[in-house]
């Protein structure tokens, strides 16, 4: 590696989605005093988990189309016309027919992402712009030395090497509690080969997302398969008798239904402008309060775009509102209501017609990622267990292909749902599986699995968790903390929560993750911002970015580092 040089040396860490945006931003900037070095612990770039085989096999798709990502060198439909035959031919992909609103397999979605970091490697090099990319190369830790204004990256069985400023893309991360030491107990359902498993008994899933739909589309491919029927209708032949699969969801909710997005790019034009955000912060006593954020980005949305809805919903409060679409939601049987959404879906598909209350709830959650820093302590637990469990279930998008398996398997009486409540407990055995325990009508039911899978999706991983030891000893980084607007609501909190802590008269609630600032420098214990350091891996920034909005995360993060490196 070259640091003999006068140029900015720059490292990306991790080159998945999220490198493969800061490259871009990078790359097509109008600097050129640069050179980039990107470390990636696998063979490849671009795919990263969810669109390589540790996320996905054949069988799994993606929940957005072409028309919804933003563009990276060139389109999918562009990059179909140039890409390799053999590549089109795997996945069944005609470049004439390719049509930019339907959903794409998600391994062939990886070869894209992949070809991309490639275009762009080679625009890069007709710019001046050197690219030394490191594959099989484990990043084992990152030392910040302020003395000499450079961040040392740690590399297994390399010498360290030096660096202007590192971005940390690292991505997805399940840790294994129990998986491995638990017989057929599985912290989560990737690489998704590990649950390619023939069964003769019941399933246990925890959760109903779209990790979960995962789960059950390599499941019911093990032990059944899928028909296309004469008369239109889709049908699911069990193979392997005594096979089940049970989810358990909260409330026993089923997610929402991909269907036509009027903005494909989620309003990010419409949310609130930073200036408005401050200006409401200054009136507020240094915080944001979230039923601004509401009213602003969700609520006056629909003055224009959908008169009808605003009247029912303009006096609603957040609690009102969330109750109001949740018992709608909760009095229906799930798959009565799935069946009822996915034909609604269906028909907005067909006319280009959004359901534009669902589309405003994605746009508010993606519009919480930047200002969920200056929510109160208060207010961020409202937005957790008040909004968020909304939120998840609504913009969860899936596809209608899997939706069509999920009513196969139901109808085949493979597939049920239990409705669990926030008391619910699953005890692993070392005898293998799971007992879960959960209460209905205030009786307590405790069911055995002899298979269990977690797929509750990607958890907000703790400040313990960070990968980065050094940054840690050293006091470079510092746990994610929101301060109480009320010192007694504080005080009352601290009596019942590890999570709330008090200095002086001032009380903090500790959220999930690392402190970060609206550019995404780690920030250490006195509020100090890091000009060298920076972070994209949502896991670890889960208390200050609580959406995970995939591509679209990568696009928004990725334009605030670059702004901050170029000033």
């Amino acid at each position: 590696m070259n640091t003999a040089t006068t140029k900015k040396r720059i490292a990306i860490i991790g080159g998945g989605p999220s490198g493969l945006f800061m490259y871009k931003r990078l790359t097509e900037s109008k600097v050129l005093d640069f050179e980039v070095d990107i470390f990636e612990r696998k063979d490849y770039l671009g795919a990263g988990m969810p669109y390589s085989a540790e996320g996905a096999n054949v069988e799994h798709i993606t929940n957005v189309s072409d028309n919804e990502i933003p563009i990276i060198f060139n389109s999918i439909e562009d990059w179909v016309k140039i890409a390799p035959k053999a590549v089109l031919k795997k996945f069944n992909i005609n470049e004439e027919k390719f049509n930019e609103y339907k959903v794409l397999p998600r391994l062939f979605f990886g070869e894209y992402l992949s070809a991309q970091f490639n275009l762009l490697k080679d625009a890069a090099a007709k710019k001046g712009i050197e690219t030394n990319v490191h594959l099989n190369c484990v990043v084992e830790d990152i030392i910040d030395s302020p003395g000499d204004n450079q961040v040392a990256v740690s590399i297994k069985g390399h010498d360290n090497a030096y660096f202007d400023q590192v971005i940390i893309c690292i991505g997805h991360n399940w840790p294994k509690k129990y998986e491995g030491r638990i017989p057929n107990y599985f912290d989560s359902p990737y690489p998704p080969k590990k649950v390619s498993l023939k069964l003769n008994h019941a399933v246990g899933i925890m959760g109903s997302s779209l990790t979960a739909i995962d789960a059950l589309r390599t499941l019911a491919r093990q032990n059944g398969k899928f028909e296309d029927n004469e008369d239109g209708s889709y049908s699911y032949q069990l193979t392997s008798e005594g096979f089940k699969i049970v989810m358990h969801s909260r409330s026993g909710l089923l997610p929402a239904i991909r269907f036509h997005l009027e903005d494909s790019h989620l309003g990010k034009e419409e949310t609130l402008s930073k200036a408005e955000i401050h200006e409401s912060i200054a009136e507020n006593g240094g915080f944001l309060p979230l039923d601004f954020v509401f009213e602003k980005n969700f609520k006056e949305m629909f003055i224009e775009k959908d008169p009808a809805f605003y009247e029912q919903i303009k006096a609603m409060n957040l609690e009102e509102f969330v109750e109001v679409m949740m018992n709608f939601r909760e009095k229906m049987e799930p798959f009565d209501l799935f069946k009822q959404e996915y034909e609604e879906a269906e028909k907005s598909i067909e006319k280009r017609k959004s359901i534009y209350w669902k589309e405003a709830l994605a746009v508010l959650s993606f519009a919480m990622n930047y200002p969920a820093k200056y929510l109160s302590a208060e207010d961020m637990e409202r937005l957790q267990k008040v909004l968020m469990p909304l939120i998840s279930i609504v913009i969860a998008f899936v596809p209608q292909s899997s939706c069509r398996e999920l009513l196969a398997l139901h109808e085949a009486g493979v597939l049920s749902i239990i409705a669990v409540g926030d008391d619910a407990k699953i005890e692993p055995l070392k005898t293998g599986g799971a007992d879960y325990h959960y209460k209905v009508d205030d009786q307590e039911i405790t069911v055995h699995f002899a298979t269990f899978i977690d797929c509750v999706g990607q958890p907000h991983l703790s400040f313990d968790d960070f990968p980065f030891k050094s940054l840690i000893t050293n006091r470079t980084v510092s746990p994610a903390r929101l301060k109480f607007q009320s010192a007694e609501h504080g005080q009352e909190e601290m009596k019942h929560s590890d999570l709330v802590t008090r200095k002086g008269n001032t009380y903090f609630l500790t959220v999930p993750g690392i402190t970060i600032n609206d550019h995404f420098q780690v920030v250490d214990e006195v509020g100090q911002a890091n000009n060298r350091i920076y972070i994209m891996a949502v896991p670890y920034i889960g208390g200050y970015n609580p959406d995970y909005s995939g591509i679209d995360f990568c696009e928004a993060a990725s334009e605030a580092v670059l702004k901050s490196i170029l000033s």
